[in-house]
């Protein structure tokens, strides 16, 4: 592959008459250059422009401009990244913002299938499948509100329908891509996959590394019928890890998450229990049970917020089904599980809410008390589980001491995923000063609430030292990732055989690497 040793040929106001030229909109004032130039996690180097195409025509056309000057280009979706998803380190860089290509091309109820542009959320391509009646399996992140059906076919992603219909790439039929050259290429049919060799499945968690997305198909499924709902407490990770294991090889769960005693306090912390209550009424109500809709929502507020509180771990199991009884006995038989790894029921409060309000305002990219959140996740074979997080523990008691110090903390999320395996996710928080991003994300009410911190850098270096380590303890361990960006060692993984043959499709559609260099590891 040819390297980017020659420098962007043209001037800057060049560059910018030629991405103009598409239709789309340009930005390069430095306020929108330093905010696009970073994610969640940390910033990189700085842009030369943004380009805000409203069609995929603008698209290609403006990537073409951008290489044919020799400018490195990344696509953005949501910007929820927090593994360096969208940020090159290559100065210079032409960010592609796709919010708004959010159209909905295509609901095709015969053959079950919807076609979205990149820029389409996950919470509004769900709205709109709601009075169908229909949804896609995977039907979305925790960060459905922002997150796009883009980025979760580049990034991949997991939580609505991950317990029974595997990640967001595993819902997907049919791609048509951009790529380095502005050539646009379809892939796949809409209405099978794969068809041949799965050259869809090639440019599907490819991190933006081989092409940007312009148009993706999904598939449909019939909506829920039913719904059951549980909760546990468990003493030991080891019980709520292997419970979580074998409920997931039962195929009982649409969703099964838990956390850890940190994670627990602070879920406990956020929101009120009105606000809460308010949300499961409205829930059920458009489920049509207004009697149990007043009695649930009078529950939750009865149940309040300390119903973990003698919870070291926490599990909890949402079952969908055709009818009620098919969900009840999904959600019995996890009891039965439950009950072979000592664990105890409590009120299910939790998955309640979380269900009645699945796209819910993005507040928790902050710690509680303003602190910097930074998660790191990997999924494990379920005998990798317990012994992995056994190895988390020696490394966070190897930096208490400093870690104490400095006011950092850390919790832990455990989910799984169908005919996978166990994701484990350690979240860090540390006192530090937020970005832009972070402040354009959370509400506005809600981080008036929270202290304005100031940089911290002793801390900041310590949460790069510790997501390192934890990285580097991950692939000692096995796991697989999403989101891999620029964080994960997806390729130290590979077969030298499969990495040989990876450097050639990439070289294949991106012959002057300037197609997200460094996503991907490539």
């Amino acid at each position: 592959m040819a390297s980017l040793a020659k420098p962007p040929l043209k001037t800057s106001a060049d560059l910018t008459a030629a991405l103009e030229a598409s239709g789309a909109d340009v930005l390069t004032d430095a306020a929108t250059l330093e905010f696009y130039g970073s994610d969640i996690f940390d910033a990189g180097a700085p842009l030369a422009a943004v380009v805000r195409p409203k069609d995929k025509h603008q698209l290609a056309a403006a990537i073409k401009s951008a290489t044919d000057a020799g400018h490195v280009v990344a696509p953005r979706g949501g910007g929820m990244s927090y593994t360096g998803g969208y940020t090159p380190e290559t100065p210079g860089a032409v960010l592609f913002d796709l919010a708004e290509m959010t159209r909905i091309i295509e609901i095709n109820k015969d053959d079950m299938s919807v076609t979205v542009e990149p820029g389409c959320t996950w919470a509004a391509l769900y709205a709109a499948l709601q009075p169908l009646g229909l949804r896609t399996p995977m039907w979305g992140t925790l960060s459905g509100l922002k997150a796009t059906v883009g980025g979760g076919m580049s990034q991949n992603g997991i939580f609505w329908g991950t317990g029974r219909h595997g990640s967001a790439v595993q819902s997907c039929l049919a791609l048509e891509v951009a790529l380095a050259d502005g050539t646009l290429m379809k892939l796949g049919k809409s209405f099978a996959r794969p068809y041949g060799p799965d050259m869809t499945g090639l440019f599907l968690s490819d991190t933006g590394a081989l092409g940007i997305k312009t148009e993706i198909t999904l598939k449909l499924i019939q909506e829920a019928k039913a719904h059951g709902y549980a909760s546990f407490a468990f003493d030991t990770y080891e019980a709520v890890l292997s419970a979580l294991s074998n409920i997931e090889r039962a195929d009982i769960a649409t969703e099964a998450f838990g956390f850890d005693p940190y994670l627990n306090a602070i879920r406990m912390k956020r929101e009120s229990m009105a606000a809460d209550a308010k949300q499961l009424v409205g829930m059920m109500k458009k489920q049509g049970s207004v009697l149990g809709a007043l009695k649930e929502g009078a529950k939750v507020a009865l149940a309040g917020r300390d119903f973990l509180k003698d919870a070291n771990f926490s599990l909890h199991i949402l079952a969908e089904g055709r009818n009620q009884p098919s969900a009840d006995a999904d959600i019995a038989q996890a009891r039965a599980i439950v009950a072979e790894h000592e664990g105890r029921e409590v009120e299910n409060t939790i998955p309640k809410i979380i269900r009645a309000n699945p796209f819910g305002p993005l507040n928790s990219i902050l710690g509680p008390d303003g602190e910097r959140w930074g998660p790191i996740h990997g999924l494990f074979a379920h005998s990798k589980a317990i012994p992995f997080f056994t190895a988390t523990q020696t490394l966070f008691d190897k930096y208490s001491e400093q870690m104490e110090a400095l006011g950092m903390h850390y919790g832990t999320l455990i989910a799984s995923v169908s005919k996978a395996g166990v994701v484990i996710e350690p979240c860090l928080y540390w006192p530090d000063a937020r970005n832009a991003v972070i402040e354009d994300t959370i509400e506005d009410a809600h981080l008036a609430k929270l202290p304005k911190l100031p940089a911290n850098p002793a801390a900041w270096e310590l949460a790069k030292t510790l997501k390192q380590e934890l990285v580097d303890l991950m692939f000692a361990h096995d796991a697989v990732h999403f989101q891999i960006g620029r964080t994960y060692r997806y390729r130290d993984s590979l077969d030298p055989a499969a990495d040989a043959l990876l450097k050639a499709i990439k070289a294949q559609v991106d012959p002057r690497g300037l197609m997200n260099p460094g996503s991907l590891g490539l």
